[in-house]
Formats: structure tokens, C-alpha cells, sequence
């Protein structure tokens, strides 16, 4: 199994990509720490975990509340000895299909701010302590940079994600932690995002089914990445055996996007 003896922990556990990616890294040998603000939710996926046969704890953590993320990871070292890997599935709370000249600079500015500011304390929390026993994966996922309308300040969180990886990639290296962040272009089995896709449908004048078959039909599989595999890529990319990939962006997109 690519993550046996491995400890990793989830934020955004309880939302679709965080619970995939958990189920993955527990099926490939991980035990899984999931968090999220959500107890119940984030607990169900735990269990689920359980009953499969793997190991996961549960626990309600706000990744805004610095004081609540630091103390989580205190308890998960106390209970797994270290921390080998991070994955960062939180959501932005971005407000989507809606023209950016009709939109305030709060809806537009929040999601950059929540976005930084839950991704900058979970990782620099847990490099502090990967900085200790020399070696660890930091993880994170964000949309492709294909450019769309009405996606609101979503994409610009994207960037700004990306960019703060790619700094800590600098700084970290030498510790031997690793960042990695895989680029999705949405995946139509994750319930959020086809809400999300409902509404820019409604914006184009389509129907759901005819709007998520036009985005796939642009890529070159002919259709977009199901969480499944998003989960399967996070676990081969969180694995030793991508022990020589850091500061890297993986394309996951089914081919929606093109890298140069």
C-alpha cells in the first residue's frame, strides 16, 4: 500500500473532495486525522472509513481559528507520534454565477481571504512540526486557470493558493517537505460543485446536462475528473513514490487543460 505507516491529516474532510481523498489515503494504509467545522459530517466520513477497515478520527476544527488548528494537530501528534502528510480540501465560501460588475468587493474579496488565510495556518502549522522530524507532504487543490465568466474571486483565490505553495516550496525544501497541489477542472459527482454548475447553466441558457457535456467535450478525455480520481492522484502524489516532485502543480484535468 503506497501510504502504510503514514499519518495524514484532512481539513475540509467533511465536503466531497476532502471525504474522497480521506477514503483513499485510508484504503492505501494511512490513518486519517479528518477535520472540519462540521462535526457530524466530518464524523460520518470517519466512520464510514471504520467500517471499511481503516483508521480515521474525527474532530471539529474552524482552519480560521488558528488557536483550534494548532491544538488539532497537537492532539494528532500525541495520538500518531507525527504527521506525514496534509491535504487541504477546505471550502473558499466563493459566491459564483454572478457578473463580476454586479458584484460587491466583500463577495469578491472573501474568498481570497478565507482561502489564504485557512491554507496559510493549517500548512505552516503543520511544517513546524513536519520541520522536526525532517520530511512531509503539503497538499492543496485548485481550479484550473482557464479563464470563465462568472466564477467571482474564486480563480483569484486559486492564484493566490499557488503562489503561497510555491513559496513555501522554497522554503521548506530543505527540510525535505514537499508541496504539491493538484488542478482540477470540477468534478460532476461532487454535490457542491453541481450546484455551483447549475447556476452558470441557468446564466448560459442550458440545461445541467447540456453545460457539464459542453465543458468535458472541450477536453481531450471528453469528459472531467470524477472525485475518485482526484483521490487516487492526491494518494500516488502524497506517496514516496513522488518523492522527487515539490513546488509542482498536477494537472488532474481530464486533459481541460493543456500544460505548455
Amino acid at each position: 500500500m503506497l501510504l502504510e505507516k503514514k499519518s495524514a491529516v484532512i481539513y475540509g474532510a467533511g465536503g466531497a473532495i476532502g471525504a474522497a481523498v480521506a477514503r483513499a489515503f485510508a484504503s492505501d494504509g494511512a490513518k486519517v486525522f479528518l477535520a472540519g467545522r462540521t462535526l457530524e459530517t466530518v464524523q460520518a466520513v470517519a466512520s464510514d472509513i471504520s467500517r471499511n477497515g481503516g483508521t480515521a478520527a474525527a474532530a471539529r476544527v474552524d482552519a480560521l481559528d488558528e488557536e483550534a488548528v494548532e491544538n488539532h494537530l497537537d492532539d494528532v501528534v500525541r495520538k500518531a507520534g507525527r504527521i506525514d502528510i496534509l491535504f487541504n480540501g477546505i471550502g473558499m465560501e466563493d459566491v459564483q454565477g454572478t457578473p463580476l460588475l454586479e458584484m460587491s468587493i466583500h463577495d469578491v474579496a472573501h474568498p481570497v481571504i478565507t482561502a489564504i488565510t485557512t491554507q496559510f495556518l493549517t500548512a505552516r502549522a503543520v511544517a513546524r512540526r513536519m520541520v522536526e522530524q525532517g520530511s512531509g507532504v503539503i497538499m492543496s487543490i485548485t481550479a484550473a486557470p482557464t479563464p470563465s465568466a462568472n466564477v467571482g474571486g474564486f480563480r483569484t483565490a486559486c492564484s493566490a493558493i499557488e503562489g503561497l505553495w510555491r513559496s513555501l516550496a522554497c522554503e521548506l525544501g530543505p527540510h525535505g517537505i514537499r508541496l504539491v497541489i493538484l488542478r482540477s477542472a470540477g468534478s460532476p459527482d461532487a454535490p457542491g460543485l453541481r450546484n455551483v454548475l447549475a447556476e452558470h447553466a441557468g446564466a448560459a441558457g442550458k440545461s445541467f446536462e447540456e453545460f457539464v457535456a459542453d465543458m468535458g467535450c472541450s477536453a481531450l478525455l471528453r469528459r472531467l475528473p470524477l472525485l475518485a480520481e482526484i483521490a487516487n492522484a492526491a494518494t500516488l502524489f502524497a506517496s514516496d513514490r513522488a518523492s522527487a516532485m515539490t513546488g509542482a502543480i498536477a494537472n488532474v484535468t481530464c486533459g481541460a487543460l493543456v500544460d505548455l
